[in-house]
């Protein structure tokens, strides 16, 4: 097979959660345990860091996999979903994984594709254990797809569990209360393996104290480790014990003050069991995310004047992070392109938004995408308006044709949106 046919095999025959939802997910880890055995569990071939949680999972795996490789290690890297490729997904020391070696992979497996007939996202899992196995990797930074304790990539045994927050997303197959979330999320905790949790929550931290000592774990919340301000232009000023320190981070959304604790918690944790990781090492690896790792789509400025900002927050702990930085943005008038799924309930989002804006509601190309038509009607009973769209760019030139110099226009909602702009 060619690659655009490799790529056309996974997307068209196996069940795509960004595509259709939740008929994709898996609610048990048979077809990936079956997957790993099959190749000789890749997954207990390297160290891993395992980190899920509902807002800043992606950020602070990037973070720390560029620390990682500021200290020298060969470090893996598996994040979902991507934004414009699928080789975004599998990357070492920030380079994608080679098309070639998807060709390969996909043409070997196939029969067990065939027998088991497992979704995309538990293929490009083991996908991305055999591919760090076999480039042997000294450690590798994993991404939960979605909750932690039933999701494709708990089968790793870690060095280190990070959880970064908990908040409301995919309560249809998380649970309806912030206890049952957290729950899921607390799956990751193995048995005598450090967990770091970013954000200490009075209505969820005792389900992280539970299963830890359950399973006779340490666990430290990083935010009473930690106390970081926010300055100006990616600054930030961070106390901790008797020190502190000014960290540049080259991720400018001010949510990442909440993840940052936590990478720099995990830093301490992985000290104590052996990594060599200087203070250096995390300056220079926090001030080079980007270009160390890829990362793209965190409070991404991709135009000037007016200044357009894209962001993939797109739940309502996420979308409350950003409504409060525009709110401290200095602009004339603020115009939002916004697209979101149509299997969540978006009201909550919705009534977050500023109502004093200009909007322009836009769908992702993408089955799970909400109609611009009926995301405009709900945004309408909240005091939204604005225009449809049925093209993200079509929307994001409406804005700019709108605006004048000293305008902002905000581009977001859904990770599949951003994941459509042009020129990211």
């Amino acid at each position: 097979m060619t690659y655009p046919e490799t790529l056309n095999y996974l997307y068209q025959n196996l069940p795509m959660f960004q595509s259709i939802g939740a008929s994709a997910f898996k609610k048990d880890l048979t077809n990936t345990i079956a997957l790993c055995e099959a190749l000789g569990n890749p997954q207990n071939k390297f160290k891993s860091i395992h980190i899920a949680g509902t807002n800043g999972k992606g950020s602070s795996s990037h973070m720390l996999a560029s620390v990682l490789q500021a200290a020298g290690y060969k470090t893996g890297l598996y994040t979902s979903p991507h934004l414009k490729k699928f080789t975004e997904r599998i990357r070492i020391n920030g380079q994608e994984v080679d098309p070639e070696f998807v060709i390969g992979f996909v043409e070997r497996i196939k029969p067990l594709i065939e027998e088991i007939q497992p979704s995309f996202f538990e293929t490009t899992v083991l996908m991305a254990f055999d591919y760090f196995a076999s480039k042997q990797v000294d450690v590798a930074v994993i991404e939960v797809g979605l909750g932690g304790r039933l999701d494709s990539t708990n089968v790793v045994t870690p060095v280190l569990s990070l959880i970064t927050n908990i908040s409301w997303d995919h309560m249809d197959l998380l649970g309806d209360t912030l206890e049952k979330i957290a729950t899921e999320k607390a799956g990751i905790i193995k048995p005598d393996v450090p967990v770091v949790i970013s954000e200490r929550h009075d209505e969820v931290e005792n389900v992280f104290v539970l299963k830890a000592g359950e399973c006779h774990s340490s666990i430290t919340f990083a935010s009473d480790q930690f106390n970081v301000t926010q300055n100006a232009n990616g600054f930030y000023l961070v106390h901790h014990k008797n020190r502190q320190q000014i960290i540049k981070l080259d991720l400018m959304g001010r949510y990442q003050v909440k993840n940052i604790v936590g990478v720099l918690a995990s830093v301490d944790e992985l000290r104590k069991i052996g990594f060599k990781i200087s203070d250096e090492d995390v300056a220079s690896g926090l001030s080079e995310v980007m270009s160390r790792t890829g990362l793209r789509g965190r409070w991404q400025t991709i135009g000037e004047s007016p200044v357009i900002i894209c962001d993939t927050g797109h739940n309502e702990g996420g979308i409350r992070e950003i409504v409060q930085q525009i709110a401290e943005t200095n602009y004339h008038h603020l115009h939002m392109v916004i697209g979101m799924v149509k299997d969540k309930d978006v009201s909550k989002v919705l009534s977050l938004l500023p109502t004093d804006a200009t909007y322009y509601f836009c769908q992702a190309s993408i089955p799970r995408a909400m109609p611009a038509d009926e995301l405009c009607r709900k945004a309408e009973s909240v005091g939204l308006k604005g225009s449809v769209f049925k093209n993200v760019n079509d929307a994001i030139k409406a804005a700019k044709e709108n605006s004048s110099p000293d305008d902002f226009i905000f581009v977001g909602g859904s990770t599949f949106v951003v994941a459509e702009v042009e020129n990211l």
